[in-house]
């Protein structure tokens, strides 16, 4: 499958601007190739593609604004052009897919929010809740109060973050550079351009450079490891020059990229990924109704559930068994034990008056859940 039909067959897609794209260093936010870019967004979003944008630039821009010197920023001169960047990047994302009748929907994100089970629940609920709305999500790392030892280092690998945590079915990272090369074209002027990369091999590694701006975290090697990340999750990857005005278009076209595929499916790398969480920390036990709607692919309710056992934190992988006690499911549960065990048995609108706060509507939501047969399909039980 080429790089065009993989981006016109997916259905959730991550796409990551590098900041060199989007801010000129000299007259500020290029805001024609914005202009362009969100058009392909509209496009795609109105033929059925749920699109999210991880969005470099708040600092490039920021920088500009304050008119900062060029070279590198101390820390809080970073984080101050951050806060000022961050404002008008966001602004510039809504009122471009405003023209579109799009909504945008700010999301910054820090190491932890993808890293820490009960956070990263927290940001996948309300980006899954935007999509669901129908905007588009603009992310970016909440550089303003990110620091060296606390922080992703580029946008690929948090684009690479999203992808996995959102099980988005492509990742697109429009780059300064077409796509892959047996070397630094910039170097050796013998290499070869690879359309297609099967598996991320050492010798594929071996074969990325460095950053080319001084605007920009990353290079080759930082998407190179974004692939692993995206690939292993069951995610395709496409690098591509995105210096052309409307560049998802470009790949439709057929312009030059390079396509890493997927090692598996989102569905089943997910599947894979909570079936390999043995240690269960507790267990509920559900009625034969829920054990039926599981089957039939719903969400674990509260109203279903029968009994609470063991001490758990939200986030944590759980046993779901039949009363016969029969091990029907596990999954990452949305409340902690004694949330659990006061709203177990509740029907929806009584969860509320149980604990006194609003709280998700699932104990376990189906995005979250494997029933027992995946566990043989991982190869992680008998």
């Amino acid at each position: 499958m080429t790089a065009g039909k993989t981006l016109t067959g997916a259905r959730r897609i991550v796409v990551k601007i590098g900041s060199a794209l989007l801010v000129d260093r000299k007259t500020g936010l290029r805001r024609d190739w914005l202009e362009g870019f969100v058009a392909d967004v509209a496009r795609l979003a109105a033929s059925g593609h749920e699109m999210l944008i991880v969005s470099s630039g708040a600092i490039a821009l920021g920088r500009k604004i304050l008119k900062l010197p060029d070279g590198a920023l101390k820390l809080e001169e970073s984080q101050a052009a951050a806060a000022v960047g961050q404002i008008a990047l966001s602004r510039a994302y809504a009122e471009s897919l405003g023209t579109h009748d799009l909504e945008a929907g700010q999301i910054l994100l820090t190491l932890g929010d993808t890293e820490e089970r009960r956070r990263y629940l927290n940001a996948r609920a309300t980006i899954a809740t935007l999509l669901q709305f129908g905007a588009v999500p603009v992310i970016n790392e909440n550089d303003t109060v990110a620091t060296t030892e606390i922080r992703y280092g580029d946008n690929d690998r948090l684009a690479a973050r999203v992808a996995t945590m959102m099980s988005a079915d492509l990742l697109v990272l429009l780059s300064d550079i077409d796509g892959l090369y047996t070397a630094p074209p910039a170097q050796d002027p013998r290499a070869a351009h690879i359309p297609l990369v099967e598996r991320i091999t050492p010798e594929i590694e071996a074969m990325a450079g460095a950053a080319a701006s001084e605007y920009s975290r990353g290079g080759m090697r930082t998407k190179i490891d974004a692939g692993k990340i995206a690939t292993a999750a069951g995610a395709a990857m496409i690098i591509t020059a995105g210096d052309r005005i409307g560049p998802l278009g470009a790949i439709e076209r057929g312009e030059r990229a390079t396509l890493f595929r997927p090692t598996a499916n989102p569905v089943m790398a997910r599947k894979r990924w909570i079936a390999g969480h043995l240690n269960a920390a507790g267990r509920l036990v559900v009625d034969a109704g829920a054990v039926t709607a599981l089957s039939a692919g719903k969400s674990l309710l509260p109203a279903g559930v029968v009994a609470v056992h063991g001490e758990f934190g939200r986030g944590d992988t759980i046993v779901v068994a039949a009363e016969d006690g029969r091990e029907i499911a596990r999954g990452l549960v949305a409340y902690d034990a004694a949330e659990a065990r006061l709203v177990a048995g509740l029907r929806s609108q009584a969860i509320e008056a149980a604990l006194g706060y609003a709280a998700r509507a699932a104990m376990i939501h189906r995005d979250d859940l494997v029933m027992e047969r995946h566990f043989r399909d991982a190869g992680e039980l008998a």
